[in-house]
């Protein structure tokens, strides 16, 4: 009898915490009968996890939220033809140089097939076209590399980041640098079949692409940076196809840096409230409640530089046709993101890729029909 009334007390809190339990702390205060109530269990298939056991979700090797589908689908396949004992680990580098998201190197490749066109006034040399295309993809990867290592301590307090390898404790520290000491070095054998010049420039792009992921920390532009690092293959371009960079090539620079500030600004809109708490710095908190007004003004800058950079090098009506079409996919993303929700946003952070080919596209036909 004792024991029933020291249980009195937890009947609301069993009632209320129950489906159906509705009228729990009406009946626990005035109880009408000292019989034990059956408790209303949750059915589940799930069997109850040992003590100690880790979650079977942190078996599986997990993915960072903001994944491509269809590229970590790829990914999947090709990893079938290694030795299961290898596949995980691999898969774990993978997605540390980001190719489950190939969203970025294709952000980095336009604006530099941009350059060797318009170097070359036509299509440029094949040689020369691999070189720069495979630089592409493995800067961009050991870029990522360094990334995670100098966010190793922020990415878990970011829900889209928390799942990256060095994040979620996959990869260790160590191995980044590693693998972004190797991209490094391949990139740098591919330089080393250009010219002089091109040469040279390329320590330069080495140490943008390596001081990017710190710049976060110490000021609220870390995106111009990342402009110049994704954008130093335009001049490298310039270099290699003419020996030279000429003004067109320093404008569409420039061009390319605004480019990037839009699109990454677009990007940290996601994280921004992640970012605040973790004590990062981007445009996007740079720029607050004006960040749409800025990311507009922005836009019809990029737009203006590249209808210099049209009227320098002679381009005809394609050209112009492609930077129409780019203009109104700006028009398009600033739509979709007027609410400032983390998935519009994202979408628009993607759909650049679609404007800098329609531009590429622009650029080749302009060339070809003159």
């Amino acid at each position: 009898m004792t024991v029933l009334r020291r249980c009195a007390p937890c009947k609301p809190a069993l009632d209320h915490a129950t489906p159906g339990g509705g009228a729990g702390y009406t009946s626990g205060m005035a109880p009408t009968s000292r019989k034990r109530q059956p408790r209303n269990l949750p059915t589940t298939s799930t069997p109850r996890p040992r003590p100690g056991a880790a979650p079977r979700a942190g078996r599986r090797s997990a993915q960072p939220a903001d994944s491509s589908t269809r590229a970590t689908r790829v990914l999947d396949w090709l990893l079938q033809q290694l030795p299961a004992p290898y596949r995980s680990k691999a898969r774990d580098y993978l997605v540390l140089t980001r190719m489950d998201r190939p969203i970025g190197a294709l952000l980095l490749l336009w604006p530099t097939w941009w350059a060797l066109w318009l170097a070359a006034t036509d299509f440029p040399p094949v040689k020369l076209l691999v070189i720069f295309t495979l630089g592409v993809f493995s800067m961009r990867a050991a870029g990522c590399a360094i990334n995670d290592f100098a966010d190793r301590k922020l990415d878990p307090q970011v829900a889209r980041t928390a799942g990256r390898p060095i994040a979620a404790g996959r990869v260790t520290p160590r191995e980044a640098l590693i693998v972004f000491a190797s991209l490094l070095a391949f990139s740098f054998i591919l330089v080393l079949f250009t010219n002089k010049l091109t040469i040279e420039l390329s320590f330069a792009g080495a140490a943008l692409a390596a001081l990017y992921p710190f710049t976060k920390r110490y000021t609220h532009l870390p995106q111009v940076v990342l402009g110049a690092a994704f954008g130093w293959s335009i001049p490298m371009a310039f270099a290699a196809v003419s020996n030279t960079v000429p003004t067109v090539g320093w404008l569409l620079f420039i061009a390319n840096i605004i480019w990037s500030v839009v699109y990454d600004t677009q990007y940290a809109m996601v994280d921004r409230d992640d970012d605040l708490k973790a004590g990062a710095k981007s445009t996007a908190i740079l720029f607050g409640d004006a960040d749409l007004p800025i990311l507009g003004i922005l836009m019809a800058t990029f737009l203006l530089a590249m209808l210099f950079v049209g009227q320098r090098a002679s381009l005809g009506w394609p050209y112009w046709l492609g930077l129409l079409v780019a203009a109104g996919l700006f028009g398009w993303q600033m739509w979709r993101i007027q609410g400032r929700e983390r998935d519009a946003c994202l979408w628009a952070f993607r759909n650049n890729n679609w404007l800098g080919m329609a531009l590429w596209i622009g650029i080749v036909l302009a060339l070809a029909v003159r």
